[in-house]
């Protein structure tokens, strides 16, 4: 019994962050049903995690009696969201317009790379262009360097897939007072823009700069970064703090005269050289017993198989395994309605009267 159960949700089956803000959903207990064409079969969609909890029908929306079965669906849905171009929903003939005038207090999620509106809006586009338009990826990586890909994490799950969920529950929030659905517009660019904010603030406060690797959390400091070890692994370090700075030195064993400097940005360079030399004398394990459940802000570096056996994510449960596929547990926690994976990652499609009856 989740926290969203009882929600009805309409997921228009797409890639990327859409899906993962469909599995959110469903993770925390609502009922999540996705249109799929007739034509992807489960054999393109085997072991795919954001599937999990959801249900899944088949319509072709060129064929009126199939739109017409969505439409009834929509009647009794609270929510409807998409990750098309726009333009695509309304070639459907599923606009927002026409949705509302079926269901006024409908929640009309809309998940683009640039938005509903602008000079790009309906151009093609990936995670790597949204994040670069909006300064993130020039502020990643080191000095000297061209800048470093993160992953498609940032822009569309960070800044796309968790904006849409906040925008639908706002908006579901929302409707009890005012009796009317309205657009979610979560655009990529948007939400990646929002998740530089702190970035702004300390440069409009004279605590960082847009030359990248120079500044203290993007690996220009000696206490904010990353370690070879000894058997050619990597642990991190992110003694930020003066207590847990100091604790650190402690630990190690080191100078606290040549070590006191910890944010004279003169001082980095030389002090980063002495890190690495240090870190090379011992093995990863070696260093996480010395460190390791300390306040000196350190984690082993782990690959992310790796990680589904560290005892602290094994303890919490962190990682769950779905039909032989380990994937990350829901999150977040809830005391009272815990979220739980209702269903396996199977995408057979259900009959479009038994969702109706259901939903009636």
């Amino acid at each position: 019994m989740g926290s969203l159960t009882g929600l009805k949700v309409i997921e228009m089956a797409g890639l990327g962050p859409a899906p993962f803000a469909g599995m959110l959903l469903a993770d925390m207990g609502a009922d999540v049903l996705v249109v799929d064409r007739p034509e992807n079969t489960k054999k393109f969609r085997v072991k795919d995690g954001t599937h999990r909890g959801k249900r899944f029908i088949h319509l072709d929306l060129k064929k009126e009696n199939d739109l017409n079965i969505l439409l009834k669906l929509i009647e009794k849905a609270d929510v409807l969201f998409e990750g098309y171009r726009p333009g695509v929903m309304e070639k459907l003939g599923l606009s927002p317009t026409l949705c509302f005038e079926t269901n006024p207090q409908l929640i009309y999620g809309r998940m683009t790379g640039w938005g509903q509106e602008g000079p790009l809006a309906k151009t093609a586009g990936h995670d790597l262009n949204y994040i670069s338009l909006t300064g993130v990826l020039n502020a990643i990586g080191r000095t000297g360097q061209k800048p470093s890909i993160p992953l498609n994490l940032i822009g569309d799950y960070g800044g796309g897939s968790l904006f849409l969920v906040v925008g639908i529950l706002a908006a579901l929030y929302e409707v009890k007072t005012s009796g009317k659905g309205q657009v979610i517009d979560a655009a990529i660019t948007d939400g990646s823009a929002l998740l530089m904010s702190i970035f702004h603030t300390l440069t409009a406060s004279g605590l960082w700069t847009t030359t990248r690797g120079e500044n203290w959390l993007d690996s220009g400091s000696h206490f904010y970064e990353i370690y070879e070890t000894k058997d050619e692994k990597y642990i991190s370090i992110a003694a930020i703090e003066p207590q847990f700075y100091n604790l650190l030195i402690e630990k190690l064993n080191l100078d606290k005269a040549i070590f006191s400097s910890q944010n004279d940005p003169t001082q980095w360079t030389s002090l980063k050289i002495k890190f690495q030399h240090l870190f090379k004398t011992k093995t990863q394990t070696e260093w996480c017993n010395l460190l390791e459940g300390t306040d000196v802000c350190f984690a082993p570096v782990l690959n992310y198989l790796e990680a589904t056996q560290h005892s602290h994510n094994k303890t919490r449960q962190t990682y769950i395994e779905i039909d032989g596929l380990i994937q990350p547990a829901p999150a977040p926690r809830f005391s009272r309605t815990p979220s739980i994976v209702k269903t396996n990652n199977d995408i057979s499609p259900i009959s479009p009267n038994d969702i109706l009856k259901e939903w009636s």
